[in-house]
């Protein structure tokens, strides 16, 4: 562990080679920060932004261009570099990169600097392999001219250039010492890249590169920042998105012991203090006298009678509904079925519950034409923009210290970053710089939620019970043009937060139609762990289950004949009833099966479940589990995520909530809204199944499993369907009689 207690670090020695992505120009530094926006080259004067640099001591500062919010990748992207480059590990430390999207955004989020979606490693592994070889190469080189060999005849081990012939070496530190580096990047083609069978630090497990600083507590986070001359705020929002402060007793708030002043927002009341807990009850006694405007259009909102209007629209073949996915025709093969099925599914709100609370600081000059910020946030790109558009300057004139984020499943992501701009506007108003805190209950009333949804599947059937057509309509509360505007434009105006995962992908059914009706009630959302899928494949596997049932078939077998034209999801299906003896009887107890590909991740889940018929509480006893994520680049933490991705999918599954009424949030905190405790979580039995293919996500992707999982267990243990989710103890009573 002490090999790697200082990985996480922002500086190296003086004399750095500084190795740049394909297509531009290296340097040697001559010193400076490699955490720096921007290194100048001291002898052409050209401005790069590197992605490794080594110094004559041999230590390796690799940059990592994704934000560390528990899921690891801070660790996997610099190791994915770290192999190509035959890197000694214990010699890396890991640099937080600066905010330069030509050089480190992400590739799958159109060039952002942006970490969500599970998506981190999947996105940058070719392009990091290919700039870890191309250090490498010029490491190579040098060591070739220095030895006087052609670059053929050399190897290397960890950190070492190794001429066999004469029994030579070089280190990676002296060869920086003396290395000329080229104008351009020298060219690595993909063949040229390590064959899976010598990797030796790729599928292999490390330590996370933030945890022992975690352990022993100097890790560092937003909520710790100490600024000089810092104040704390506060901000009480309006409860419903687009009103304002109408009236309140200033002096009321004022007269509170340590208040500075007060700050009329567009969207709420700020207040600013000499200590948080002076801010948080000056908040308090705003709440007490504080009346809002009527505008906004969730006013009068009830989620409960929403959710029926939902469904209502969703069996209303005149609703105007737009075609989300499509294969062969459904429309027309629909009504040449020889029999159909169909069933309903409904999916309330739900709250992210991070538990690092939302803040941030800023220090925003007297003039107001410039700031320096701290956060954890899931974007970059998107905490400058937000804080310069706050400010109505140009977001050069923006620095961010990008911190480690305690949990953020999609919250830290939104383009406005509200939780940064609370602070960016308390300091601008106050001259100084500011930690803006919302307490637990800020961040339930004015959360961003999992989306209300209803949905309506239908199944249609040749003369031999063969599945040929899959319709499935969706309504569901808007997410995309809400959370992420601009993305929303460039994808064509589909809102994919709210409908990825609502096709049948990977089942062989030969006419598919997904079909899209947006509803929206003004209600704030975003994207929340598991995106579209956890609501979505709710419905799928749940219907595919149903299915099975009808035709008299066992679900698993079912779920076999359908995969049968994709091996790798028949092979997750097939393990994991392995893993759970799946035709092994429980008494009192129940097995529920479900299977996603979820963006090329293979997964599948067996859940062990009883139910107390007094209470109707329905208590999880075992998970199995298997994943195929292609090449995993730390099995250990994909573990890890799994785990962490199904105790997440059993509070979505059974007790969290968000109800609303007259479009407030009607839940404050941990009491009234549930989240899995120690007692609920279940043995998990967690299998990676490693294959050489393109790695793929694994941060999120059994959470969308659990909740039709449950259903299924439910039904094979009571002959009884749940259909809306969660499963509270009430709805679990009545469904079951």
């Amino acid at each position: 562990m002490s090999q790697h207690s200082n990985r996480f670090e922002g500086a190296v020695s003086r004399r750095q080679v500084m190795i740049g992505a394909a297509g531009l120009s290296f340097a040697i530094a001559a010193g400076g920060r490699v955490d720096a926006a921007i290194t100048a080259n001291e002898r052409t004067g050209q401005a790069l932004s590197p992605w490794v640099s080594i110094a004559p001591d041999g230590t390796i500062a690799i940059m990592s261009a994704a934000t560390e919010m528990g899921q690891g990748s801070m660790t996997s992207l610099p190791l994915i570099i770290a192999e190509e480059l035959d890197a000694d590990w214990d010699k890396v430390k890991i640099v937080p990169a600066p905010v330069n999207e030509k050089i480190y955004g992400n590739p799958g989020f159109g060039g952002m600097m942006y970490t969500a979606g599970s998506n981190a490693v999947t996105s940058y592994y070719k392009n990091l392999r290919l700039f870890g070889a191309q250090a490498r190469r010029v490491l190579l080189d040098n060591a070739a001219k220095k030895f006087g060999v052609s670059v053929e005849e050399l190897s290397t081990e960890p950190s070492i250039v190794i001429h066999a012939r004469s029994g030579r070496k070089l280190t990676y530190g002296e060869i920086a010492a003396f290395a000329e580096i080229p104008a351009q990047a020298p060219e690595v083609k993909s063949d040229e890249l390590k064959k899976p069978t010598s990797f030796r630090l790729i599928t292999k497990d490390v330590v996370r590169a933030e945890l022992p600083q975690k352990i022993n507590g100097s890790a560092k986070y937003a909520i710790d920042v100490q600024v000089p001359g810092m104040l704390y705020g506060a901000v009480l929002r309006a409860p419903v998105e687009g009103a304002g402060p109408d009236k309140f007793d200033e002096a009321k708030v004022t007269a509170v012991k340590g208040v500075i002043q007060t700050v009329k927002l567009p969207y709420g009341l700020g207040v600013v203090a000499e200590t948080p807990w002076a801010a948080f009850a000056a908040r308090q006694a705003i709440e007490g006298s504080v009346t809002w405007t009527r505008d906004g259009q969730a006013w009068g909102f009830d989620s409960e009678k929403g959710l029926t209007i939902f469904a209502a629209t969703a069996r209303d073949p005149n609703a105007k509904a737009t075609d989300w996915f499509k294969l062969g025709d459904v429309r027309s093969e629909m009504p040449k079925a020889a029999s159909t099925f169909e069933a309903e599914y409904l999916c309330d709100y739900a709250y992210h519950a991070q538990m690092e609370p939302l803040n941030g600081v800023a220090s925003v000059s007297t003039q107001g034409d410039s700031a320096e910020v701290w956060c954890g946030t899931q974007s970059q790109t998107m905490a400058l923009e937000a804080t310069a558009n706050a400010l109505g300057i140009d977001r050069s004139k923006v620095k961010l210290h990008d911190m480690l984020l305690g949990g953020g499943f999609g919250r830290r992501g939104p383009r406005d970053m509200d939780f940064l701009v609370d602070a960016v506007l308390l300091s601008k108003a106050v001259g100084k710089p500011v930690k803006s805190m919302w307490t637990r209950e800020d961040d339930i009333h004015n959360g961003r939620f999992r989306p209300l949804s209803a949905h309506l599947l239908k199944a249609g059937f040749d003369s031999t019970g063969k599945l040929v057509a899959w319709q499935h309509r969706l309504v569901g509360d808007r997410v995309t043009p809400f959370a992420d505007p601009v993305r929303y434009e460039k994808a064509g105006k589909k809102d994919f937060i709210l409908m990825l995962g609502a096709d049948a992908k990977g089942y062989d059914v030969a006419h598919q139609l997904v079909e899209q009706v947006y509803e929206d009630t003004g209600v704030r959302t975003a994207p929340l762990r598991g995106i579209g899928f956890t609501a979505n494949k709710f419905a799928t596997e749940t219907f595919v289950d149903e299915i099975a049932y009808q035709r008299g078939v066992d679900p698993l077998q079912y779920r076999l004949e359908l995969l049968s034209k994709t091996p790798r999801a028949r092979k997750v299906m097939e393990r994991v009833g392995e893993m759970a003896n799946w035709s092994k009887k429980r008494e009192g107890h129940a097995l529920g099966a479900a299977y996603i590909d979820y963006s090329g991740t293979q997964v599948a889940a067996v859940l062990e479940i009883s139910i107390n018929r007094d209470t109707g509480k329905i208590a999880v006893h075992n998970v199995w589990c298997a994943i195929d994520c292609g090449t995993a680049v730390q099995p250990d933490n994909v573990i890890a995520q799994t785990e962490s991705s199904i105790v997440y999918g059993i509070g979505l599954a059974l007790t969290e909530r968000i109800s609303i009424k007259d479009g407030a949030v009607e839940q404050s905190n941990f009491h009234d809204y549930l989240v899995s405790r120690n007692r609920d979580v279940p043995s998990m039995h967690i299998e990676v199944i490693q294959t050489d293919n393109h790695p793929t996500g694994v941060g999120q992707m059994a959470t969308p499993l659990i909740t039709p999982a449950v259903s299924n267990g439910v039904m094979a243990l009571t002959g009884k369907r749940l259909r809306h989710a969660p499963f509270t103890e009430e709805r679990v009573k009545k469904a079951i009689g």
